[in-house]
């Protein structure tokens, strides 16, 4: 395998995809309380873009684990974006384990994503309709 080839996923971009058992309550939910709507749709799937990249909702029997973060959002201003989503009825879980305790929905994460100039980040998470857990963040310099 040449150097050039090593990387060859690097050039690539990412796509997120996240489990929905029933696509329309997903839908709704997206459109109404985060204010999205598809770009895309086929038979048992949903396309969204935000910014440069994208995810798909796709129809599984299945259940979405919300162990962890599926996927989340890098936002200039956490605290603005979590005050609009909750006046659409987002509820953020609060968490209280060993280094990591949100206040008011919001954590702050000391020593995140040096490779971004930050020192760190705040950050808060809520479930979509599905159980999906998303996340929302804002790097610290």
């Amino acid at each position: 395998m040449t150097a050039d080839n090593r990387n060859i996923l690097a050039r690539g971009r990412v796509a997120t995809r996240l489990p929905a058992q029933d696509l329309d309550r997903a839908r709704r939910f997206y459109a109404e309380q985060l204010g999205l709507e598809p770009v895309d749709e086929r038979p048992g799937g949903l396309l969204y873009r935000c910014g440069e990249t994208e995810f798909a909702l796709f129809e599984s029997t299945g259940t979405a684990p919300g162990t962890f973060t599926q996927m989340g959002w890098q936002v200039d201003d956490v605290e603005t974006v979590v005050a609009e989503l909750r006046q659409r009825g987002v509820m953020f879980e609060d968490v209280d384990v060993p280094g990591l305790r949100t206040k008011d929905g919001i954590a702050d994460i000391d020593g995140n994503y040096p490779s971004k100039g930050a020192r760190g980040e705040r950050a808060a998470w809520f479930r979509d309709s599905e159980g999906n857990l998303l996340g929302i963040g804002e790097p610290v310099a």
